[in-house]
């Protein structure tokens, strides 16, 4: 039992380690990790590293994300959720091709401004723990990509909708729906969230809790997803025997006797008989050479 991911679809009012608690007691181990916190009210794609594969938790290269949120315009909470204490109302009649517009106009670089209400630390304390003591500090924006975004649904008359966000590693969508309303001359809270993808997995690969729960040890580490599945992005490259073991010695590897081209800085998947071990780096070092970047095995 090496190890592996398992993709759970985390459900509302559960956080994400209470999901790594649930997970743990099956697994038997405390080898775990998840990457990308979901915030308790939100549900979907939570990817969880087990064993050995928990080391690769930093490092999958794919943080594409992609939500499905709901919102409502005209009001303002101090979460910027329906979860938080409304501080706000306006009566603005905002049009379907208003919306349209604004969501189109998502799209692109931006900086945003972490809200209040979120776990981005600042001077070693959280920023929710703050704000729950009436502490509202300076934030500095972070640049954040949005790839694209959509109007999924929305109704003129509640002035309630459903939008679609793929977006980079780190976006807050409740801000970003806040940002929207504003650009609407309006407020806005979001409502709903449901995380659709996250490094390379979608919905389709998720478990639920409940299924989680009726797996004995062996069933879960029979359905894990390999690890390197998130690595397919990268070139493979096969040891040999006596390359392996230096390799697993952390011995830096010739490129030109292991007769492979890269340039300086490309990373590698590294096989020896289709076990996987772990990534290289091909770095210019007297020579080019492979380093060992992870090794999994």
């Amino acid at each position: 039992m090496t190890g592996g991911i398992i993709c759970i679809n985390k459900p509302q009012e559960f956080t994400s380690f209470d999901v790594i608690a649930i997970v743990r007691k099956t697994a038997g181990t405390r080898k775990l990790g998840h990457s990308g916190t979901l915030d308790p009210m939100a549900t979907g794609v939570l990817p969880v590293f087990i064993g050995r594969a928990a080391k690769a938790v930093d490092l999958n290269p794919d943080n594409v994300k992609a939500y499905r949120a709901g919102f409502k315009l005209g009001y303002e909470s101090d979460t910027e959720d329906i979860w938080g204490n409304v501080t706000q109302s306006d009566n603005t009649h905002i049009s379907l091709d208003m919306v349209k517009k604004a969501v189109e106009d998502l799209k692109g670089d931006m900086l945003q401004t972490p809200p209040m209400y979120s776990a981005v630390k600042v001077g070693g304390k959280k920023l929710y723990q703050l704000a729950r003591q009436g502490i509202e500090i300076e934030r500095q924006p972070r640049p954040i990509t949005i790839h694209d975004a959509g109007l999924i649904s929305y109704d003129e008359e509640k002035r309630e909708g459903v939008i679609t966000v793929t977006c980079s590693k780190g976006t807050y969508i409740r801000t970003l729906i806040c940002d929207m309303a504003k650009n609407l001359s309006t407020r806005g809270i979001m409502t709903s969230l449901e995380r659709t993808l996250s490094g390379g997995f979608s919905l389709s690969d998720c478990i639920t809790i409940d299924k989680v729960r009726t797996l004995t040890t062996e069933e879960l580490y029979n359905s894990l997803i390999p690890v390197d599945r998130i690595f397919t992005c990268y070139d493979r490259v096969e040891l040999s025997d006596k390359q392996r073991k230096m390799f697993l010695n952390g011995v830096v590897l010739d490129t030109e006797r292991m007769n492979i081209d890269y340039a300086n800085g490309t990373n590698l998947r590294i096989y020896h008989k289709d076990d996987f071990l772990g990534l290289g780096v091909v770095t210019a070092d007297k020579g080019m050479k492979v380093r060992f970047l992870n090794v999994l095995a």
